[in-house]
């Protein structure tokens, strides 16, 4: 039986992305105007104060964090520490809140889409006028509830370009503009009041950094990545917001954007102002990607709160069932979907501003989870229950965590009072859910209530279990039945040699929209053959004599997820499939951003499968790093099955090429193989000379990534000619970047 592992997905660069994407879509493309003309010059500081009050929240959720990764974040930590009425509160208020926020990004979208289209004004929908700018939110929406619902493959690496361009663009316009600035242009002071009251609304800004928290099983050492993602994102997102709202107020003179017409935006204006029509191209664009990734990733969020709900059977697991064919949560996403259409039609219906309303409720949501959690940091601190174990701490606690909770629940009041009462009533349907639903149903009973009827939790520190012995392991990613064999065979083969163990491991691709935890859970619902693909593994590698382990590992990524496996299991060779995605980076074993990135964590070999024959072995070599690899491996297949081994040199000299031949191979141990020099064309001269071969070994290119892009590589297409199988060998060892992109 194969032992199930969740994959850690997620970088450094790639939590922060989470955070940073979503905050600085809604914060700066559509706001600004609104906290302007609310609050004045002290529109700064509406965003400065904002972005403190989420520091300090920030900072808590960084502790929680570390101490409980778990799919859920917030809701989790409130749901664990101060019970499932709370958590009730806390999930509804996030879940909502959510779907609140969709819907204001798509009506930002609906904006920029209206003001690039030129359109404007209202529409008769039967006996119904509608907006144009819902009509096009509602068709956003609809899309984007769409791509969620069929499960949009591997979207991280889009976001992290997305932020990317839309941080550039922003230095740009920061920049241009900060030379252009007077401060005798800021609008006058409104006071005190408008200034909170505009951090009211858009509070909405600094939601992003506690999603952050929601993937936090699937982040790469969490106790190091998550607070730096998390408390990173909330200082770089309020230092951009501080900048970009000081040359909004400052370039143009007073009373400019509190004049615009209706359908004008505050940003893309004052751009024009400032850079012209490419100024105002720019932040269109900027608004349009901004928008969209805010609310794909709201809609992608919200599912991963549903989740933990269900788990914690504070709404109904069926909810969370997965699509027999997207294997997405369908029901989940398309409920919030549907309640992220109603609020864009309901707030349109009623009229009135459609951005601070939706805004406004939120903000007010998530200020209650953000009070929630600060708390639920003082319960587990006074509790210190035995599993309480954070990586990181806040300074100054209690103090720090009561600040954050009081100034959250402080801000509710300066927020409108019709928004403040719609709020307050989810607020008392959560309750209500609770006493008529989760009550009876819930698994879980909070830290608080277990400390007040008995006040002692901890425990003495367990003892750490000793590693075992090292040896050496070679890991084998299964994904296609049919080559299952030949990889366990080769890897079996070098294994027995070598006195190793072969890990066989299978990556189950879970959606972006699924939790990896809930795909654990129903890993026969995501992919049926797992178990049988390594039990079949299994069978093969002890046929041959060798130590056999089997490890299903659930992974957002596919491809990607083999080298951080590689690390996890500690492997010293890694023996894959050449699959579509193995050479990205063509002529290497790992993708073309893999290669920017990093270096393979250990030596590796991918097979080319033609059939698993090694009795007649031909090596191409020019004597490069990885070529030593592929002598070593062609040493233990010579030795395990008595191969007939042929080494191949190209040179423009035959007898100074003979001369490195039968140097390299003596060197090697393969004195036995047959020498042969050919002069002219590589690759015309491997195909020749492998038409008498059953397997070609040969080494990774040393050239450059942008060479080979530009202009192929001879190694690719000698492969995909010669008609045997192929073995490529890549060495493990430190390249710089230079080397990477250049050879």
């Amino acid at each position: 039986m194969s032992e199930e592992e969740l994959a850690k997905d997620l970088g450094p660069l790639a939590a922060l992305t989470i955070g940073v994407g979503t905050m600085i879509g809604a914060g700066i493309f559509v706001l600004p105007g609104d906290a302007i003309s609310t609050a004045g010059s002290l529109a700064v500081l509406s965003f400065v104060v904002g972005g403190a009050i989420a520091l300090l929240t920030a900072l808590s959720a960084s502790e929680l964090g570390t101490a409980m990764p778990r799919s859920g974040g917030a809701y989790y930590y409130v749901n664990h520490a101060l019970g499932p009425l709370f958590g009730s509160i806390a999930g509804w208020a996030n879940w909502l809140g959510l779907a609140f926020a969709s819907a204001f990004y798509m009506v930002g979208f609906g904006q920029y889409i209206g003001r690039i289209a030129g359109v404007a004004g209202t529409v008769g929908v039967g006996p119904v006028t509608v907006d144009v700018v819902s009509l096009i939110a509602l068709a956003g929406g609809t899309f984007f509830v769409g791509v969620n619902y069929v499960g949009a493959k591997e979207t991280g690496r889009l976001q992290n370009v997305i932020v990317l361009i839309l941080i550039a663009i922003l230095t740009v316009f920061t920049l241009v503009g900060g030379f252009q600035a007077d401060v005798s242009n800021l609008p006058k002071n409104e006071g005190l009041t408008p200034m909170l009251t505009a951090t009211g609304f858009i509070f909405v800004s600094y939601l992003g950094f506690v999603q952050i928290t929601s993937v936090a099983e699937e982040i790469k050492d969490p106790g190091k990545n998550l607070p730096r993602a998390v408390i990173g994102s909330v200082v770089l997102v309020t230092g951009i917001y501080a900048l970009v709202l000081f040359v909004m107020s400052a370039t143009v003179e007073p009373g400019f954007i509190a004049g615009m017409g209706e359908n004008e935006i505050a940003v893309v204006q004052v751009a024009e102002r400032l850079l012209g029509p490419v100024g105002a191209v720019a932040m269109l664009f900027g608004g349009l990607l901004a928008t969209a990734s805010s609310a794909n990733a709201s809609i992608l969020a919200s599912s991963r709160i549903n989740f933990a709900m269900g788990r914690d059977r504070v709404i109904s697991p069926d909810l969370n069932r997965v699509h027999p064919r997207f294997s997405t949560p369908y029901r989940s996403i398309a409920i919030t979907g549907g309640l992220m259409l109603s609020f864009i039609i309901g707030v349109d219906l009623v009229g009135g501003n459609a951005v601070t309303t939706l805004s406004g409720l939120a903000s007010f949501l998530h200020l209650i989870i953000y009070g929630l959690l600060n708390v639920s940091l003082i319960v587990m601190r006074v509790t210190d229950p035995p599993d309480y174990n954070p990586d990181f701490r806040v300074p100054l606690s209690p103090i720090t965590p009561a600040l954050g909770a009081i100034t959250s629940f402080a801000l509710i009041y300066y927020i409108e009072p019709m928004v403040t009462a719609f709020g307050a009533a989810i607020v008392a349907w959560a309750v209500i859910w609770y006493a008529g639903y989760a009550r009876e149903r819930s698994l879980t009973t909070g830290v608080l209530r277990k400390y007040l009827r008995e006040p002692r939790l901890t425990d003495g520190p367990g003892e750490d279990m000793p590693d075992d012995d090292k040896d050496y392991r070679i890991l084998v990613p299964l994904a296609n039945p049919e080559h299952e064999t030949e990889l366990i065979s080769l890897a079996s083969a070098i294994a027995r040699q070598r006195g190793g163990t072969v890990v066989a491991t299978h990556i189950v691709t879970v959606p972006d929209q699924t939790s990896l935890e809930y795909g654990a859970e129903h890993i026969d619902q995501l992919d049926a053959e797992s178990e049988s693909l390594l039990e079949t593994a299994q069978q093969d590698a002890t046929t041959h004599g060798v130590p056999v382990e089997t490890h299903t590992i659930l992974s957002h990524r596919s491809f990607g997820e083999i080298f951080d496996a590689a690390k996890t299991h500690d492997a010293d060779l890694i023996v894959m499939g050449w699959g579509p995605d193995s050479h990205g980076a063509p002529g290497r074993a790992e993708g073309a951003l893999d290669e920017i990135t990093e270096d393979v964590p250990c030596d590796t070999l991918v097979f080319r499968n033609r059939g698993f024959d090694p009795a007649k072995i031909l090596v191409p070599t020019a004597g490069g790093p990885d070529s030593e690899l592929s002598a070593a491996t062609t040493a233990l297949l010579e030795s395990e099955y008595d191969s007939d081994v042929t080494l191949l040199h190209v040179a423009e000299d035959r007898a100074e090429g003979e001369a490195f031949l039968e140097e390299w191979a003596a060197d090697r141990g393969l004195e036995d193989a047959t020498l042969r020099v050919e002069t002219g064309d590589i690759e015309s001269a491997i195909i020749e000379d492998a038409r008498d071969a059953t397997l070609v070994v040969v080494g990774a290119t040393e050239r450059g990534l942008l060479d080979r892009l530009v202009r192929g590589s001879v190694l690719i297409d000698a492969i995909e000619d010669v008609e045997c199988s192929v073995l490529m060998a890549e060495r493990k060892r430190d390249r710089s970047l230079w080397e990477r992109l250049f050879g």
